[in-house]
């Protein structure tokens, strides 16, 4: 049963843990307090792969305190050896008295573990405390262990009649300027942010977060033919070596190479656009990228909805008409009939300054089954 105090001291570690979304790809973000007569007395998240878990950070702070605490954690700690030791034996060492998690580690290989040997070793174990809330928080590394691919979220700034450029393709500033520092913040959070080249096009952008505060995301061009221009910012600037341009077979050799000058890497896809997207996110995945961010355009967000590797809406609606039929729409392609429509479940929805965002999810997403396990490194 969660106590007040359980729950207080669990909010403490899921804001820490937030501290480290973007940063530590493949592992998940993670946050814990030592709590010892009513105070903290250590503290800690992860902030990369391969550098010490958040317990350990918070243990280390802790130093000789820690004996006949409690250790609050966000996920289950890990239990066998990765790039670190595991942390059940620091634990251990620490002289911990109870460890209390907010949810068990999605990889049902190490579901449960740590509990069955804390418990060995005398050490009280609950959890379940704040368990929606670190769900929420872990939402893309449960589905990248679940299917293996990652997590995708579609974010769309639009009019109130769908649209997401004029008909001369310009689209700033659709939404108001409270929206666009959401989109910031957004991405840094992210993995991966991925556009088509429709929008490499049009407005040249730069994808990286203003400000990053240490994110590294990858950027990923949807292309195909080679329509990009590779003297766009993407290629060129000083996080070339971070863009990722997805190519198929009618790609020159010559316009391969201008986008590779800077450092721009390559995914070789099939021409069929369903497929294309699908090797892309195989090949994010095997980059470590747990949440990927697609800002459009219509073009791939169609073919995103149609491979099934949407799994969450951004949606940010200006409260703006363009009116007529020459405008861009949200989402490209072929209508869909009316028994065929890509059913939606609302989520959330708030004001952001003018505009309101609306979070919505597929009413029902297909799995595709835990293609291999991942450890916490």
């Amino acid at each position: 049963m969660t106590t007040p105090d359980h729950a207080h001291w669990m909010e403490r570690a899921l804001q820490l843990a937030r501290r480290g979304e973007g940063l530590t790809r493949p592992n998940p973000p993670v946050g814990a307090v030592v709590v010892r007569h009513g105070r903290i007395v250590g503290e800690g998240y992860h902030r990369r792969a391969g550098g010490p878990h958040a317990e350990v950070i918070a243990l280390q702070q802790a130093g000789t305190l820690a004996k006949g605490a409690t250790l609050y954690i966000t996920l289950e700690p890990c239990s066998t050896h990765g790039r670190t030791p595991p942390c059940t034996e620091a634990i251990a060492a620490a002289g911990i008295r109870r460890v209390v998690w907010a949810v068990n580690d999605p990889n049902p290989a190490h579901a449960g573990r740590a509990s069955h040997w804390l418990r060995r070793r005398g050490i009280e174990v609950e959890r379940g405390v704040c368990r929606d809330e670190a769900a929420a928080l872990l939402q893309p590394f449960t589905h990248y262990c679940r299917t293996g691919r990652p997590w995708v979220t579609l974010k769309l700034g639009l009019t109130v009649d769908g649209r997401i450029a004029d008909r001369n393709r310009r689209s700033r500033w659709i939404t108001g300027p409270e929206a666009r520092a959401e989109v910031q913040a957004l991405r840094r959070r992210v993995d991966a942010i991925w556009v088509g080249s429709g929008t490499v096009c049009a407005d040249d952008p730069s994808l990286w977060p203003r400000p990053a505060k240490g994110r590294q995301p990858w950027r990923v061009v949807q292309d195909g033919a080679g329509h990009a221009p590779p003297a766009a910012q993407l290629f060129t600037d000083h996080h070339a070596a971070h863009t990722c341009i997805a190519l198929d077979r009618r790609t020159p050799d010559k316009v391969r190479r201008a986008y590779q000058a800077h450092g721009t890497g390559i995914i070789d896809v099939p021409q069929n656009p369903v497929r294309a997207v699908q090797r892309v996110c195989t090949e994010l995945a095997k980059r470590g990228a747990l949440h990927v961010l697609c800002e459009g355009g219509g073009g791939l967000a169609d073919t995103l909805i149609r491979a099934g590797c949407v799994d969450e809406w951004w949606l940010f609606l200006a409260p703006q008409v363009m009116g007529g039929h020459d405008g861009i729409p949200a989402i490209g392609g072929r209508s869909r009939l009316m028994n065929a429509l890509h059913e939606l479940e609302f989520i959330e929805h708030r004001a952001v300054g003018r505009d309101l965002l609306i979070r919505a999810r597929p009413r029902k997403t297909a799995s595709r089954g835990c293609q291999k396990s991942h450890d916490r490194a």
